[in-house]
C-alpha cells in the first residue's frame, strides 16, 4: 500500500484547490479509482473525497431540460421517470453499463471520468503510454480485439469505456465545470474527452483540480431514441461496439438523425459522415446500411479487431431499422 492523505472538504472551492496540487485526486463512488489504486496504476498522494459536497441536485431547467448533479448515482438517473420518458437512450445506456451494485455506488461525474479497461494499461509490467508516457504501447501488435478502430494514434489504441458518455453525446448534453480559480464554465460533452494523439495519458481536456459539478440535458429532441450494445456476455461487460441513435422520420424520409458510437475510439465517437448520409434520405434498409458504411469509412483496425468494422456497420443499420419500426 502506498501512503496517501485523505480529506473531505465541504466546499467546491476547497475541493478544487486540494485536488489541483500534485498527486491530488477526486474520489466519490470510487468504483474505478480504487481498483486502479489496488493494482498500482493510480498512485495519488492525496485523495479528496467530494461526497459531502452539495452536488446531488436533480432538477428541471428553465429551457425544458434537466440538470443532474455530479454526485447523483447512476441508479437514480436511470430510474428517474423524467429520464425514462424523455431521455430513454440515457436510461438504456446506464442499465447496460454495469451491475446494479455498481450503479448504486457510481456517480454521474465519476462515470464520465472513468479510465480505459485496456489490459495493458492495468498491467504495470507492460508498456503503456497512457500509464507511463513514452514507454510504448503493448496493445499495438498484441491482443487488441477490443481496441480502437477509429481515431487511434501510433501511441495508443485504447477505447473509452463509458456507456453513459455515448448516450450523452447523442443527446448533445453539456457539463458544468468548476476550476480552482473559481471560474465556472460549461462545455459540450463532445469537448470533454479527447483522442490520444501523442499524449494518451490525458484522457480529458480538464486541467488539474477542475471538477465536473453537473450534467445539463437540453430539451429532448424529436424522434425515437435507442441504445444498443454488443458485448461478450449478457451480464456486466464493456462494449465491443455500442450505438446510441435518435431518429426522426416524416413521410418516409429521415428528417433528422443523431448517432454516437462506443467501444471504437478513445472517446465517444460522433460519426458525422453517417448522419450526413442519412439526412433527407429514404427511411429504408438501404439508407441505414449506407449510413453504417459511412460511419466506419476511415477505420484503421488492428489485425485482431478488423471484425469490428463489419460489426459496427451491421449494428448501426439494425439499430436504425429497429428504431424506425418502433415508431420513429
Amino acid at each position: 500500500m502506498r501512503p496517501f492523505t485523505f480529506e473531505r472538504p465541504t466546499s467546491i472551492a476547497a475541493a478544487t484547490q486540494s485536488a489541483s496540487q500534485i498527486g491530488g485526486k477526486f474520489i466519490a463512488g470510487g468504483t474505478n479509482l480504487l481498483d486502479l489504486m489496488k493494482v498500482d496504476v493510480e498512485r495519488p498522494t492525496n485523495l479528496v473525497d467530494i461526497s459531502a459536497l452539495p452536488l446531488r441536485d436533480f432538477n428541471a431547467t428553465a429551457e425544458g431540460g434537466l440538470r443532474i448533479g455530479a454526485l447523483v448515482s447512476n441508479t437514480d438517473i436511470a430510474s428517474d421517470p423524467r429520464v425514462r420518458e424523455r431521455y430513454p437512450v440515457l436510461a438504456e445506456a446506464l442499465l447496460n453499463g454495469a451491475s446494479g451494485q455498481l450503479r448504486n455506488q457510481a456517480t454521474a461525474g465519476g462515470n464520465l471520468m472513468q479510465r480505459t479497461r485496456c489490459p495493458y494499461f492495468y498491467d504495470v509490467h507492460m508498456r503503456c503510454n497512457k500509464r507511463q508516457p513514452g514507454s510504448g504501447c503493448s496493445a499495438i501488435g498484441g491482443y487488441s480485439r477490443l481496441h480502437a478502430i477509429l481515431g487511434a494514434s501510433r501511441d495508443c489504441i485504447a477505447v473509452h469505456p463509458s456507456d453513459m458518455a455515448v448516450a450523452l453525446t447523442v443527446l448533445q448534453a453539456e457539463i458544468e465545470v468548476h476550476a480552482p480559480s473559481g471560474v465556472v464554465r460549461t462545455l459540450p460533452i463532445s469537448a470533454l474527452h479527447r483522442l490520444p494523439e501523442e499524449t494518451p495519458d490525458h484522457d480529458t481536456t480538464l486541467a488539474p483540480g477542475e471538477l465536473i459539478t453537473a450534467i445539463i440535458l437540453p430539451p429532448p429532441p424529436a424522434g425515437r431514441q435507442t441504445y444498443r450494445k454488443v458485448r461478450d456476455r449478457a451480464s456486466f461487460a464493456f462494449a465491443v461496439v455500442s450505438v446510441a441513435a435518435i431518429l426522426d422520420i416524416g413521410r418516409g424520409t429521415v428528417r433528422d438523425v443523431r448517432l454516437a458510437l462506443g467501444g471504437v475510439a478513445h472517446k465517444p465517437w460522433h460519426p458525422r459522415a453517417a448522419e450526413r448520409e442519412l439526412a433527407g434520405a429514404p427511411a429504408n434498409g438501404a439508407s441505414y446500411k449506407a449510413a453504417g458504411r459511412a460511419a466506419v469509412a476511415g477505420a484503421r483496425p488492428q489485425p485482431t479487431n478488423e471484425f469490428k468494422i463489419g460489426l459496427a456497420e451491421r449494428l448501426i443499420a439494425r439499430t436504425l431499422a429497429d428504431t424506425a419500426a418502433s415508431g420513429g
